[in-house]
């Protein structure tokens, strides 16, 4: 089967703008954690809960895009698409994450400069599969499986559940689908109540890796079912009621403080198994009323995964910067943080129209 054969189903515009929205949060959440004494105090403190959403939103896309289309395409057709959609921006995001560990200089990462060159290109080229490099290859110190742009972890668990669900749950019924999702929101809400948070899976270790794997198989597979059994409605001003939905739930300060920290994992618990599917399906049901609209939904669309690869480079040179000049308070940080975040959306912006498209562009006659 042709790739081209597969013409493309309308977009749904609100969840491009929602997948912008908590993009630019992920961004913010970044830059006030180095300002935190702790995970506790965090000023954006649930910002990381952005992962899960796109996992959400991940699972509803492509139950929407591909559950109807089995019988006139392959697996290695499924591949190819999932590829060119992906692959061009963590290549792109590993190179700038390189260049900038390459130019840093941080007393947070002393032995970073006896790091030998062929190690470092070594971790690049290991980087572009988005396979985890193991802790002996760990050259920033920081335990990541991706150490030269740290959200390459959630790519590789995205990756996981795209192979899982061409290969095997495609074919599950909605009743054996639901169960599944069941399942593994009992363990999602396991993992939340018992560890306060479900923060984690950046590491290759047993524990993490759980982490990883808990955290992606309910919000991918629950917005799976959510594409299957979802009747979209009729709503107004839905982009901007989901989008305040979105912001208030991933600034939402820590709850119950170190003292009750199950208190803080029944919240996450209850964000991602009921309020973002919420978020997801009004978000799918919403009008759109005006072109002013459409065209901010299209730009935050556009922008959301050129920016969650970019804009972790950036960060590091943030964070070296609090490093070096010790008790950097949020009055002096927020200017340069700022820098940050309009810098990373202005990358975000060129790397789309002047690398990924085009290189998308060109893969897809390639892969056809």
């Amino acid at each position: 089967m042709n790739n081209n054969e597969l013409a493309s189903k309308p977009h749904y515009p609100i969840l491009d703008g929602l997948r912008g929205v908590a993009a630019i949060i992920v961004v913010t959440f970044h830059l006030a954690e180095p300002l935190a004494t702790g995970h506790l105090d965090i000023l954006v403190n649930h910002g990381y809960l952005a992962v899960d959403f796109f996992f959400l939103l991940s699972g509803f896309v492509i139950g929407y895009a591909y559950d109807d289309r089995w019988h006139k395409m392959t697996v290695g057709n499924f591949f190819k698409r999932r590829i060119e959609r992906l692959q061009p921006m963590v290549i792109l995001g590993m190179t700038l994450g390189a260049i900038g560990f390459y130019f840093t200089d941080s007393t947070l990462w002393p032995l970073i400069h006896t790091i030998p060159l062929w190690k470092m290109m070594l971790v690049m080229l290991i980087g572009y599969t988005i396979l985890p490099v193991p802790l002996s290859l760990d050259i920033r110190g920081w335990e990541e499986m991706h150490p030269l742009n740290s959200v390459g972890w959630s790519l590789f668990f995205e990756y996981i559940a795209n192979i899982l669900y061409a290969v095997w749950i495609r074919k599950f019924s909605t009743m054996a689908l639901s169960i599944l999702v069941g399942i593994a929101a009992i363990a999602l809400a396991h993992l939340a109540i018992t560890n306060g948070d479900v923060s984690g899976g950046w590491t290759l270790n047993v524990e993490q890796v759980r982490i990883g794997f808990t955290r992606t198989m309910y919000p991918f597979f629950a917005g799976l079912l959510l594409s299957r059994i979802a009747k979209p409605t009729r709503i107004k001003n839905a982009f901007l009621w989901c989008s305040i939905l979105v912001a208030i739930v991933l600034y939402m300060p820590r709850i119950g403080g170190a003292e009750h920290v199950w208190m803080n994992g029944v919240y996450e618990s209850i964000c991602i198994i009921i309020v973002f599917p919420l978020i997801v399906y009004l978000g799918a049901s919403g009008l759109m009323k005006t072109q002013r609209e459409h065209r901010i939904c299209k730009f935050l669309g556009d922008i959301s995964y050129p920016l969650y690869l970019v804009h972790y480079p950036l960060v590091y040179f943030y964070v070296a910067w609090i490093g070096n000049n010790k008790g950097v308070t949020i009055a002096q940080a927020w200017p340069y943080a700022l820098l940050i975040l309009t810098g990373g959306i202005v990358l975000a912006y060129a790397a789309l129209k002047w690398y990924d498209e085009p290189v998308r562009k060109w893969l897809r006659k390639k892969l056809a």
